[in-house]
């Protein structure tokens, strides 16, 4: 090989290398906007299944009248969800929340239950998910809102609600500061937003690029990170409070309902499910205690006089 053609080679390998240095540094630059978008934006899916039985798509304006349309009027924004008619005399309210990435379909067993034990329910896509509105998921900053205009909705009487993973969260701060609900099951709940989501983050992320993302996330979603505490509003509810965590959850460490847990100051419980991981510890036999719970958590009542 001539001294030039060398020259060249050596020549094309560097430019090559810079090349290479500055897309690297590139893709490390956008990696918080990368992390920002996959907290703020979870995979949505839309609900396929229609209205199971005792239920209709149910559209509550703001100044809580059923409607007999598709939306809940959420805090700026039309969440899409199911109401459903107690199969026996009504005792209540149940208002199911889904998690992160779902929606109201996996209210459909919960709903049969519930309503041949005499709950009415109430089940929605949250923001960002679904079929209903919203640009950003922000794990309970806004959700809660959403929630308390929802709850706003419903007839006088006793108001459960049951969450799970995401909607857990958003159900132990909404019931912090609203003395209307009744009683929480809070399953696979996460205690804080910044430490679930650095848990869950790829390895390759350092702590300058998390807390990066954090930053582009808050800016974007318009809420702070650190106020979505889970773990601190437990300390404000007064509800008797169900906790429901599988005991080998490696998505989210059952640590996280153990600090909800010892935080919560009124009535409480925990069950730790042996061998369940995230979205396995509703098994038959767990349905029972939840069941056994809520009737032992509600206090005896008249009948529920539903306003439509």
């Amino acid at each position: 090989m001539k001294r030039t053609t060398r020259r060249v080679v050596a020549a094309a390998i560097v430019a090559l290398g810079a090349t290479g240095l500055v897309g690297l540094a590139w893709l490390w630059g956008q990696l918080p906007a990368l992390g920002a978008g996959g907290l703020l934006h979870p995979a949505r899916h839309a609900t396929t299944l229609a209205p199971p039985e005792h239920c209709v798509a149910g559209d509550f304006a703001g100044a809580g009248e059923f409607a007999g349309a598709a939306d809940f009027a959420g805090a700026g924004v039309a969440l899409k969800g199911w109401r459903c008619t107690a199969a026996a005399p009504a005792r209540g309210t149940i208002v199911y929340l889904h998690g992160i990435a779902d929606n109201r379909g996996s209210a459909a067993g919960p709903i049969q239950r519930f309503v041949a034990r005499g709950f009415d329910v109430i089940a929605y896509d949250s923001r960002a998910h679904g079929d209903s509105e919203g640009a950003a998921c922000t794990y309970g900053y806004f959700e809660k809102q959403d929630l308390h205009r929802v709850i706003d909705t419903l007839a006088p009487g006793s108001v459960v609600l049951f969450g799970t993973s995401l909607g857990a969260a958003v159900a132990l701060q909404e019931a912090a500061d609203d003395p209307r609900v009744s009683a929480v099951v809070a399953v696979e709940t996460f205690s804080d937003l910044r430490t679930v989501a650095t848990e869950r983050a790829p390895r390759f992320f350092t702590a300058g690029v998390i807390e990066r993302a954090f930053e582009v996330a808050g800016a974007e979603g318009h809420f702070r990170v650190d106020d979505v505490q889970p773990q601190q509003a437990a300390r404000r509810i007064t509800a008797p409070v169900l906790v429901v965590h599988g005991a080998d959850d490696r998505e989210t460490p059952p640590a996280h309902s153990q600090r909800v847990y010892a935080a919560l100051t009124g009535p409480k419980r925990l069950i730790l499910v042996p061998g369940a991981g995230h979205n396995g510890s509703l098994r038959s036999e767990v349905w029972t205690q939840i069941e056994q719970w809520i009737d032992e958590a509600l206090p005896v009542s008249a009948p529920v006089l539903r306003q439509r």
